[in-house]
């Protein structure tokens, strides 16, 4: 996987695009860090890539919650009931 800085998106934009047409993916950087995600995306599928993209950001946030919950501890039944009653009595 090849990394380019956001400079190098504006100057180099041929190299990126030859390395993303023959690697499928690269890696854009801002200030040294990873910022985005370039993916080649094969003819008709777009609908299906964006998808498997959503189902991975939605396994992540799942797994962030899930290890945030490991370390602070899990609810009981009753504080999640507490807290299911809480956000009905502010709805209304």
């Amino acid at each position: 996987m090849n990394f380019y800085s956001v400079t190098d998106l504006r100057n180099t934009s041929n190299t990126i695009w030859d390395d993303l047409s023959s690697d499928g993916q690269v890696v854009i950087t801002n200030n040294g860090k990873p910022s985005a995600i370039m993916l080649k995306v094969a003819d008709g599928s777009l609908e299906e890539t964006i998808m498997a993209i959503k189902q991975a950001k939605a396994m992540l946030a799942f797994n962030s919650m899930r290890q945030t919950a490991a370390e602070h501890g899990y609810m009981t039944d009753e504080e999640i009931e507490a807290e299911i009653s809480a956000a009905r009595q502010g709805i209304s």
